[in-house]
């Protein structure tokens, strides 16, 4: 049989694994898969479950919810969210969550509880008690404690107002949430068999997260608490949930506290200290102490999170119950380490897989892989052994043909080594020439691997050879490779990308220099613009979702006025001169390459003013320029937008390729 092509679509038939949990033995891992539907123009997902006890260990639990994540209630019942029933729309008061109870052993699930708020982190405490977030408006009315005709002149007030919104703090929008202004996630304890809820976080409070004690007796929560303007510094809390007594933490606000576990009574928790113009994004480990102090225990020089792909869930620290786990970026890998309260790292799993989620202990570890060139399967090592317990994709590349990935490293002008890929199309004669594609990952703080990358693998099979790296500013190689704020911004990071671009077509004659495309997206669509203001070697540029000008982008986007004034390590007012300087739409009349705009009208992260910008610029200078702007769509477009969405931007930037990169 002959294999096919990896064609413009086939994200929407490679299987994503997510929301990897595990039953309270540890035995049983329960996790979502979603495939899309082009036809129906969404993405469908079930709820799958592994159970070695089973003569048929995998098998599937639901078919086709709303991608939530399941939680187990105890070992043979798992709780859900999904409005099956349609009986709860979204009115002016806000959102309900329907939850539902389905049996392992099988059958329908039948609802369970509903939650008066868009409900998140659900955690089963005991009985009928559970621990949650609730994403509510703090300037709503509660409609639980009114009559019908106090709700219905309430709604009715509210309906007039629907139509403007009143902006009185920062950040007032976020990217995937929209309007944020005055919303706040609470934490909850729920009494399901009384109906009953009682918020144990102040009003003003936004949670981040919490976790509970191995006798689930005691919790911990941590979040920002503002009333005009989040500065990103934690307040981390200890409960009794016997007594109900609360004392909080001595931050004195200098952390951000990006997550925490209990070793028996004692927290650890993980954090950045807080800088000017933002947080350090450097991940330090520290005990609270019995007084409510913390004292520092160790900084390992981490880079928290996985590999990215675009079919595939994003990574994330993940735990188990006996102490504190994390996914980190080694390189470009990921691994799956420990670190006990001495402050000794472990590592726990360490493999040519990326990881992006997993769960369990040292003995029996579940987790989420995706081997080279591949997309992503579960995995279970046990007593030592990895073995692969689902096929999910296999069909899909048992009938396609896929590119291969072939790894380099050179040396930069700093003396550093830098991880480098060409993507080589299935059917590659060394006797012809082709033109290349350079691609640029977002972040900076992220990292190429060799996991499938479905748009890359589309443009080798339509000819071209593709290439990438992880230059510095990337994860995987520590905090200094890391760190290109301030002045190196825009200097160090190109440096590294022309070399690499300049090192791949040394190595592969057969790419012809004068057919060199480039795209890249977030801050991927930053290098994009500030290549094609600092050379014309490229004969076409796509740039996606992107940043132009930091200036205005520091006083526009949901996290600009902190996190991109840390990557400036300055501020408008102080150092005008200097955002200018590495801000790309300064050298845009310079520019003369034909460049692509990708952008969408909800992307509150990279905000669409920065693309109008430069595609502005370019066209008052005769450059050849389009834009083409999704509507509904946000940041998440090229891994999450709406499939046919995906599929026209796919086309567009190919299309855009085949009219500047074709042979004359």
């Amino acid at each position: 049989m002959r294999k096919k092509k990896v064609e413009i679509g086939d994200f929407a038939e490679i299987r994503k694994l997510g929301a990897l949990t595990l039953s309270p033995s540890g035995k049983k891992a329960a996790f979502t898969v979603t495939k899309g539907s082009l036809k129906e123009n969404k993405y469908l997902t079930d709820i799958w479950v592994y159970d070695e006890a089973r003569e048929t260990p995998l098998f599937r639990l639901t078919a086709g919810e709303d991608g939530s994540a399941p939680v187990f209630e105890d070992e043979t019942h798992i709780i859900f969210a999904a409005d099956r029933k349609k009986r709860y729309e979204k009115d002016v008061f806000g959102s309900k969550t329907v939850m539902n109870r389905i049996s392992l052993q099988g059958g329908e699930a039948e609802e369970a509880f509903v939650l008066p708020f868009s409900a998140s982190m659900l955690t089963h405490v005991r009985d009928d008690l559970w621990i949650c977030g609730g994403r509510r408006n703090i300037t709503l009315p509660d409609p639980s404690g009114m009559s019908e005709a106090e709700k219905e002149k309430a709604r009715k007030q509210l309906e007039e107002e629907k139509d403007y919104e009143v902006f009185d703090e920062l950040p007032f929008w976020f990217n995937g949430r929209g309007i944020i202004n005055k919303q706040r996630t609470g934490l909850f304890l729920c009494n399901t068999a009384e109906n009953t809820r009682e918020l144990l976080s102040d009003p003003y409070f936004d949670l981040e997260g919490f976790c509970l004690n191995e006798a689930h007796t005691r919790l911990a929560y941590w979040g920002s608490r503002f009333e005009t303007v989040n500065l990103h510094r934690s307040c981390l809390y200890l409960r009794d949930l016997g007594s109900g007594s609360t004392d909080e933490v001595r931050l004195n606000g200098r952390y951000q506290v990006e997550d925490a576990r209990f070793f028996g009574d004692e927290l650890i928790f993980a954090g950045t200290t807080g800088e000017a113009y933002g947080t350090s994004e450097s991940v330090s480990f520290f005990r609270v102490l019995p007084e409510g102090s913390t004292e520092f225990i160790a900084k390992p020089d981490i880079s928290i999170g996985a590999v990215g792909s675009d079919v595939a869930g994003r990574g994330s620290t993940a735990y188990a119950k006996d102490g504190f786990y994390y996914i980190c970026t080694r390189g470009y890998r990921s691994d799956y380490e420990y670190i006990g309260a001495d402050g000794k790292a472990e590592v726990i799993l360490a493999n040519d897989s990326i990881i992006s989620a997993a769960s369990g202990t040292r003995d029996d570890l579940f987790f989420i892989g995706m081997e080279k060139d591949r997309a992503q399967e579960l995995y279970r090592k046990k007593n030592g052994k990895i073995q692969k317990l689902t096929d999910f994709n296999k069909k899909y590349f048992d009938t396609h043909r896929t590119a291969r990935t072939e790894h380099f490293t050179f040396t930069d002008p700093a003396g550093t080594e830098i991880d480098g890929w060409v993507l080589y199309p299935a059917d590659f004669n060394p006797e012809k020439t082709y033109p290349g594609i350079l691609n640029v990952h977002g972040g900076p703080r992220s990292a190429y691997g060799e996991g499938f990358f479905h748009e890359m693998q589309y443009w080798a099979g339509c000819g071209y050879i593709c290439f990438f790296c992880n230059p510095r500013g990337s994860s995987g190689k520590g905090d200094e490779f890391a760190d290109i704020r301030g002045e190196r911004f825009g200097v160090f990071d190109y440096s590294d990308i022309m070399q690499f671009t300049d090192e791949v077509l040394r190595r592969v004659p057969q790419i012809d220099p004068g057919r060199l495309g480039m795209t890249g997206g977030s801050y991927g669509g930053f290098m994009a613009n500030w290549i094609i203001g600092h050379t014309d070697r490229f004969k076409a540029v796509a740039s996606c979702r992107s940043i132009s000008n930091y200036i205005s982008k520091c006083l526009t986007t949901d996290i600009g006025y902190y996190h991109n004034l840390s990557q400036m390590k300055t501020d408008p007012w102080t150092m005008p001169r200097e955002m200018w300087a590495h801000s790309p739409l300064a050298y845009a009349d310079k520019a003369v390459t034909p460049t692509l705009f990708i952008q969408s009208d909800e992307d509150y992260r990279c905000w669409m003013g920065d693309a109008v910008q430069m595609y502005q610029a370019l066209l008052l200078h005769g450059v050849p320029a389009r834009m083409c702007l999704f509507h509904g769509e946000n940041h998440e477009l090229s891994r999450s937008g709406k499939p046919k969405h995906r599929v026209r931007r796919i086309r567009e930037i190919t299309e855009w390729f085949g009219k500047y990169l074709s042979e004359s």
